[in-house]
């Protein structure tokens, strides 16, 4: 075992101000007599009676790796000047959503601070680009009105765009954008890291959940457990990895292989015919092992221990411009996808009940807890909690110190997360009745 990323010195980032890490607001979850739970993304309280999702700070600093962001998406219609640029007719909010995201991040938490201070801004910007397209029917072929061809509308509607494809192309060029801000500011900083991101977004009756790292979302409801997330790394994305080795071997520098082999080859593994598979293969084959087979594998260890390049456990995430192998010149990033894999809940079409919710958490929680044993947690400490209005919170709560030894837990015995650990409970409930008001 080892950090999800080889360790880099890291400095205090120039573009930030203040660092405690003493008890103090960043802590206020663990004292009785506190109000209000601060946000370590942006150090703005939240109010506990938020209605639909509230976070424990877990006793972290505000520049703890793990980061977080939550609040209300704004978006003003706009429409094309006559110049082609988009400007503001007026200042009103003409859509609204919300907006709940969480950042891991590995090697300092710059690109994390980064990515809780700015994603959403970049969000904000492609949604109010598409607005017009939002609100319309069938998303129109020209978003300034104009009719080029009569047939345009059954072009869209036979390529099957929606509405919701819209969000999901804003939030793909967000993450995208986003990146490209992380990977300026870390470099005219001189620092380096990066994070995973998993982001919800509610809007106009459904819930977006867009996910590049190896955080995970579910529902969880009376009689379902449905993944609105997967997992990102080395293993899931073994394919796609060994094929951009296979397209552009020069990343690799001589000094990896891209086959996979049940183990490390070694020296009296050569001329014998071994177990592999390549880019092309979901199956596996023999081949006669050759010397460059001996070279460090491309992915190498199994599950939690799978590293990329023998450093990296994700293969999706925001930052690591600046990543290297270790005494090397190879980057990583050519390997890495900034871009969400987006799901799409339709929370309208849902007969919710009060105790639907959806558990959002960074992948310490998941380390040590199934998907089964967190739906079982919220099952069991819901309905007996009904008239408590600090009740989601205290869920979130909960759902981190069973991970910590500090409750009867779930996990094997013994079995302790001793990563950072960070947990929204979104209420669907609210959500579907805000939806229906509006």
């Amino acid at each position: 075992p080892g950090p999800r990323a080889s360790p880099v010195p890291y400095r205090r980032p120039r573009f930030l101000r203040g660092s405690s890490s003493s008890p103090g607001a960043a802590d206020a979850s663990r004292r009785p007599d506190s109000r209000p739970v601060r946000s370590p993304a942006r150090g703005r309280t939240l109010p506990w009676n938020a209605g639909y999702a509230e976070i424990i700070n877990a006793e972290k600093s505000e520049f703890n790796e793990d980061q977080a962001a939550c609040g209300k998406l704004c978006i003003r219609r706009c429409e094309f000047g006559a110049e082609e640029e988009w400007l503001t007719l007026c200042p009103e909010e003409f859509l609204t959503g919300h907006y709940w995201a969480l950042f891991d991040g590995h090697g300092g938490p710059a690109a994390a601070i980064l990515a809780a201070n700015t994603l959403h801004s970049c969000l904000r910007r492609q949604l109010e680009a598409v607005v017009e397209g939002l609100v319309a029917t069938q998303p129109p072929m020209h978003l300034n009105g104009r009719c080029i061809c009569p047939s345009d509308p059954q072009f869209v509607e036979e390529k099957g765009i929606r509405a919701e494809d819209l969000v999901i192309g804003a939030l793909e060029s967000a993450f995208q954008e986003c990146d490209e801000v992380i990977g300026r500011e870390l470099e005219a900083s001189g620092q380096m890291g990066g994070c995973t991101a998993l982001v919800a977004v509610s809007l106009q009756g459904k819930l977006y959940m867009a996910n590049a790292g190896d955080s995970r979302a579910i529902l969880v409801r009376r009689d379902e457990i449905r993944p609105l997330s997967f997992e990102f790394t080395p293993e899931t994305e073994r394919q796609r990895i060994q094929q951009l080795a296979f397209v552009y071997p020069e990343l690799l520098a001589g000094e990896f292989t891209r086959l996979e082999f049940p183990r490390r080859l070694k020296g009296d593994d050569l001329g014998q015919k071994v177990l592999f598979r390549d880019h092309h293969m979901s199956g596996w084959s023999y081949k006669r092992v050759e010397k460059s087979d001996l070279k460090y594998p491309l992915i190498h260890g199994q599950g939690r221990q799978a590293r990329l390049l023998g450093t990296l456990a994700v293969s999706r995430g925001l930052g690591d411009h600046q990543l290297r192998v270790l005494d090397t010149n190879i980057q990583l990033k050519p390997f890495l996808l900034s871009v969400p894999q987006v799901t799409v809940l339709d929370v309208d079409q849902l007969e919710l009940q009060e105790d639907d919710v959806v558990v959002m958490a960074t992948d310490g929680l998941w380390d040590v807890l199934s998907n089964e044993q967190v739906a079982w947690l919220v099952r069991s400490f819901l309905p007996g909690n009904q008239e408590d209005p600090h009740r989601f919170s205290k869920l979130a709560q909960m759902l981190i110190h069973s991970t910590q030894g500090k409750e009867d837990s779930l996990t094997e015995e013994g079995q302790v997360s001793y990563d950072d650990v960070s947990v929204f409970v979104i209420p669907l409930h609210s959500q579907g009745q805000e939806s229906s008001d509006h």
